[in-house]
Order: C-alpha cells, then sequence, then structure tokens
C-alpha cells in the first residue's frame, strides 16, 4: 500500500531564498538572462558547470521570494527566456 505522505508536496513558508539552475548553450547568454529576469532584485548569480563536450552550460541565480506566486513568475520568465533551454 502507497504511503499518502510520499506524493504530498513539503508546505513551504515565505518569504524565503530560491534558487534556479538555468541549462542553455551560451553561458555569456546564461547570464544576461539572470540580469534581464532578475536584474530588478538584490540576487545571486553564478557560472556552473559545463556539460562534458562543451555543449551546454548551467548557471546557478537565487534571490528572495516574497510568495509562491512570485517564485513561479520568475520561473516561468526563466523557462521563456530564447537563451535557456531548461530550467531547474
Amino acid at each position: 500500500m502507497a504511503n499518502s505522505d510520499a506524493t504530498k508536496q513539503p508546505e513551504l513558508s515565505y518569504p524565503r531564498q530560491w534558487g534556479f539552475k538555468l541549462i542553455g548553450k551560451d553561458k555569456e547568454k546564461l547570464a544576461n538572462a539572470v540580469q534581464e529576469v532578475l536584474g530588478h532584485k538584490e540576487h545571486l548569480s553564478s557560472p556552473g558547470n559545463a556539460s562534458r563536450t562543451g555543449k551546454y552550460h548551467s548557471h546557478n541565480a537565487s534571490c528572495h521570494v516574497e510568495s509562491k506566486e512570485e517564485r513561479d513568475k520568475l520561473f516561468k520568465a526563466f523557462q521563456d527566456h530564447e537563451d535557456v533551454d531548461m530550467v531547474i
């Protein structure tokens, strides 16, 4: 029998710090995407790893979010950015 707690999402309290990992083909464009999406907020931003072949790069960004709605809005802005292939 499955445990119903296993599928339950953890409750998060807000405001809180939230991190985004962006993946794309150009590390400079990823850094620019962070500036475009989070430039209006105080945030941390740092380059991540490159794939073994160098085709993909990651970039880490984090900021203070006031609500789940703000977090989701920022996630969608990254997701919709032309230079970002994936957001985690």
